[in-house]
């Protein structure tokens, strides 16, 4: 596995560091974060994603929050990152 660090959260504390990484080898990305509540995993489950699908978390899976400011790390399909301009 070849990973690459992207980001972690702006003026982090040494203990508290949401942090992403793209596997270069398949383009998953790792992402560290808080974990969700279960207050946030139960409203997950009653809003569902599609018709028929699970709305459980299977124990392999895990629900975390990513903080509004992380997504600027997250890459684009044109290798960008979001926190950048198109140039569409």
């Amino acid at each position: 596995m070849r990973l690459r660090f992207l980001g972690i959260i702006p003026n982090t504390g040494k203990d508290d560091s949401p942090t992403i990484w793209l596997d270069e080898n398949n383009g998953d990305l790792l992402i560290q974060s808080y974990r969700a509540t279960e207050e946030e995993v139960k409203a997950c489950a009653e809003i569902g994603s599609i018709p028929g699908h699970s709305t459980g978390v299977p124990d392999h899976e895990e629900i975390i929050r990513l903080p509004k400011v992380m997504i600027q790390y997250i890459p684009r399909s044109d290798g960008g990152t979001a926190g950048e301009a198109s140039g569409a």
